[in-house]
């Protein structure tokens, strides 16, 4: 789609899907590709938070590959393969895994797991680059409203 030089009328009769959709894809090569720099795959980060009493786990309690997927099914995608990213973690370390095939995350994972963490705000900071809060919080609103107006998830 050519929309290099649209006026705001042009840009107004755009379909959101479509630009949704490019935003969706951009944003999620160009946080994967600054992870990777830094040595850990988005996936890697996940595991690590679902795992963590300390983030998302709610107790750290160890979870199977099948639960951890379920918890992160609004948000992995289909090329994610959770047993083999667990399994570089647990060659790092940072998760062990039981004999129910329950991983664990270890001190050394919790370590990493803060330590990963302190990349999000320079990733975050490229990202919104040129983007004031006030924008950024009228185009969330706008995209809430959307999702609403469609039925989606009350978000």
């Amino acid at each position: 789609m050519g929309t290099q030089h649209l006026s705001d009328a042009e840009l107004a009769a755009q379909p959101a899907a479509y630009w949704t959709g490019v935003a969706y894809e951009a944003l999620i090569a160009f946080t994967r590709a600054r992870q990777a720099e830094f040595g850990f795959t988005q996936p890697q980060f996940w595991l690590l938070r679902n795992l963590s009493k300390n983030d998302i786990s709610p107790d750290g309690h160890g979870m199977t590959v099948p639960e951890l997927e379920r918890a992160m099914s609004t948000y992995l995608r289909p090329e994610d393969d959770l047993r083999a990213e667990a399994e570089i973690l647990r060659k790092r370390g940072w998760l062990t895994r039981d004999a129910e095939e329950r991983w664990w995350i270890t001190e050394a994972g919790e370590d990493a797991r803060a330590g990963l963490k302190k990349y999000a705000p320079a990733i975050r900071d490229q990202i919104h680059r040129g983007i004031d809060d006030v924008d950024y919080v009228t185009t969330l609103k706008v995209l809430r409203q959307m999702i609403r107006n469609t039925g989606g998830p009350t978000v």
